[in-house]
């Protein structure tokens, strides 16, 4: 990944998922990205569209991992892996680490983490395309994108 940011508004949660899904598409495999935002911020819905970009095809089984920590989902067709993993809960960068990030970041998988400022300490090394998502009033949403691959914008 290269140094680029790109800054996106989005005007409503379909407008987010749309984002999401361009940004899936640009995704080669073996990336780590890292979602930073407030509650209620879109993070989700932006997962929701990487995994359709990726090629997990049924939405509605993305959810946010709050209680069990990490999803799994699998691309229609046998291709990438997709790690859902919802930081918010964790104590600490070790509880993080016991998760076996490093292991789910393969070239044939992506591995997506909401609430990473927690957890920012273990999420540097990684590299990851960082995300961050702002309030901009009613559904209006800022996205920050660091390190973002090319073909997004």
């Amino acid at each position: 990944m290269t140094n680029r940011k790109i800054e996106i508004s989005t005007q409503s949660a379909a407008e987010t998922i749309a984002l999401g899904r361009r940004i899936g598409e640009a995704l080669k495999g073996g990336e780590v990205i890292a979602l930073i935002g407030n509650l209620g911020t879109g993070k989700t819905h932006l997962i929701k569209g990487i995994a359709h970009g990726l090629g997990v095809e049924q939405d509605d089984l993305v959810t946010s991992p709050t209680f069990v920590l990490v999803n799994e989902y699998f691309a229609w067709g046998g291709g990438m892996q997709v790690y859902h993993i919802d930081a918010y809960r964790l104590e600490s960068a070790a509880e993080f680490e016991a998760l076996g990030v490093e292991e789910y970041s393969r070239p044939d998988s992506v591995v997506l983490v909401e609430w990473a400022d927690r957890v920012w300490e273990s999420m540097a090394s990684l590299n990851p395309l960082t995300i961050r998502l702002f309030h901009g009033g009613g559904d209006v949403r800022t996205i920050t994108l660091e390190n973002a691959p090319s073909g997004i914008a």
